[in-house]
C-alpha cells in the first residue's frame, strides 16, 4: 500500500466547558423565587414590627392616662382611653353611652366586670367631683380589656 496524500485527521476533541455566565433558565427562576421569598419575609417583618410599635404606643399611652390621674380624673381617662381604641375597631360603637356602652366593652372580653362590675364607674365617677371606687381594680379590667382587643387585632391582621 502506498501512502497517498489526504486530508489529515485529527483526534476527536471534547467541547469547551460551558462557562459560568450566562446561567441555565432554571437558575434564574431559582433566583426570582428567592427574591420573591425574601421580599415577602422583609414585609411580613416589617408588618410585625409596626404592629409592635403601635401595641407598644397603645400601652404606653394607657400607663400616661392611669399615671397622671386619680379619682374622678382618672375614670374620666380611662374611659376616654375605652373610646379612643373603640374608634379603631368600630367607630359607631365608639358614640354609645349608658348600658350599651358597658355591654359593648364586656362582648369584648366576655363577661360582665363593665355592665355588673368595677366598670359601671365608668358611666357616673367621670362627672363626680369626688368618686371613691376601686382604681386598681378598674386599672386591670381596663389593661385586660386593652389586651384583649390588641390580641383580636393581631390576629386579624
Amino acid at each position: 500500500m502506498s501512502s497517498t496524500p489526504g486530508p489529515e485527521l485529527l483526534d476527536i476533541h471534547m467541547p469547551a466547558r460551558p462557562g459560568w455566565w450566562p446561567p441555565a433558565p432554571g437558575w434564574w427562576i431559582v433566583a426570582l423565587l428567592c427574591i420573591v421569598v425574601l421580599c415577602a419575609s422583609l414585609y411580613t417583618l416589617y408588618r410585625i414590627q409596626q404592629r409592635h410599635r403601635l401595641h407598644r404606643l397603645v400601652l404606653a399611652e394607657l400607663d400616661r392616662a392611669i399615671a397622671g390621674a386619680g379619682g374622678a380624673a382618672l375614670a374620666a381617662a380611662l374611659s376616654q382611653f375605652l373610646r379612643r381604641m373603640t374608634l379603631r375597631e368600630s367607630p359607631l360603637a365608639a358614640a354609645l353611652v349608658d348600658e350599651r356602652w358597658l355591654a359593648h366593652l364586656d362582648t369584648r372580653i366576655g363577661g360582665n366586670d363593665f355592665s355588673r362590675g368595677i366598670g359601671r364607674v365608668l358611666l357616673d365617677a367621670p362627672f363626680q367631683a369626688a368618686a371613691d371606687f376601686d382604681a386598681p381594680a378598674l386599672i386591670a379590667l381596663v389593661r385586660r380589656w386593652t389586651r384583649v382587643a390588641l390580641d383580636a387585632e393581631r390576629r386579624r391582621a
